[in-house]
């Protein structure tokens, strides 16, 4: 698995996001994982705060998304986004599905925490404190996929999931696909009781490997080897899977986290759109 392969891009005016350069160098797409650096949010949303369900001033939102779709190139009125629910349904998005969920949260897809697409210029948006963004690339294809993978979204196989819908209807093989696995809580700081890890030793063979007890009734989760563990069981090649590394608990100056600021907070955008 590759490692920090995401890169940082502050523009002119105080925006920050990460690329995935691992990406963008084929020349297919356009890639983005948001920090909380520049925007107009007010606390507790401070800075570039990209969902509408967390309370924040929806005006301002429609702002933030403006700023970081311009910094892209992107049409945010093409946005396309789910009422993600940490479920395991993926949608096939085309352009009938243009906008649903870029100025609000009534038109987002319901029930949708996988999005896929093998059109141009329509960008797939996910939102994230702490769950991890999973991007897949088919270079071959030329199709995309975005996942939303908190510790539900990861024993449901919601990676694979969309991986596998991609191949069911787009025919990706997996052998020829790219992963990255983004921000999220990572290993140092998800602290999770027994009814998680009860839920992930039932449905995740390779549990031990994902899990350090710390005792009886509370272990450390590791969400990013356990998402790219199931990618590369899927048929992804393990050297074809980026991992960024980075801790969004532990980095609360670039990223929301639901856990450490108490749910009190903003959120991250993960944005895929093919050229």
């Amino acid at each position: 698995m590759l490692g920090g392969t995401f890169q940082l891009i502050e523009n002119q005016s105080g925006l920050a996001y990460l690329s995935i350069p691992f990406f963008d160098k084929t020349g297919l797409t356009v890639s983005a994982f948001s920090t909380r650096i520049g925007g107009c949010s007010l606390p507790p949303y401070q800075g570039l705060n990209m969902a509408f369900h967390v309370g924040d001033d929806a005006e301002i939102v429609v702002k933030n998304r403006q700023l970081l779709c311009h910094a892209l190139g992107l049409r945010l009125e093409n946005l396309v986004a789910g009422n993600q629910v940490h479920g395991d349904e993926v949608a096939v998005v085309n352009r009938q599905h243009l906008g649903r969920g870029s100025l609000d949260m009534m038109g987002a897809l319901p029930d949708t925490d996988g999005l896929i697409c093998i059109e141009p210029n329509i960008p797939l948006a996910a939102f994230f404190a702490d769950c991890v963004p999973v991007f897949l690339l088919d270079p071959v294809k030329k199709a995309i996929g975005l996942a939303h993978a908190g510790w539900k979204g990861t024993v449901l196989e919601i990676a694979q999931k969309t991986l596998q819908k991609m191949q069911d209807r787009f025919g990706s093989q997996p052998s020829g696909c790219l992963a990255a696995i983004g921000p999220s809580i990572g290993p140092c700081c998800y602290e999770v009781d027994a009814r998680v890890l009860d839920m992930v030793k039932q449905y995740l063979p390779y549990a031990r490997e994902v899990i350090q007890p710390i005792s009886s009734q509370k272990g450390m989760l590791d969400l990013w080897q356990a998402n790219a563990i199931a990618l590369e069981k899927a048929g992804i090649p393990a050297g074809s899977i980026s991992v960024s590394g980075l801790c969004t608990a532990c980095n609360t100056q670039m990223f929301f986290s639901h856990r450490k600021e108490e749910g009190r907070t903003g959120r991250m955008a993960a944005l895929l759109m093919l050229k």
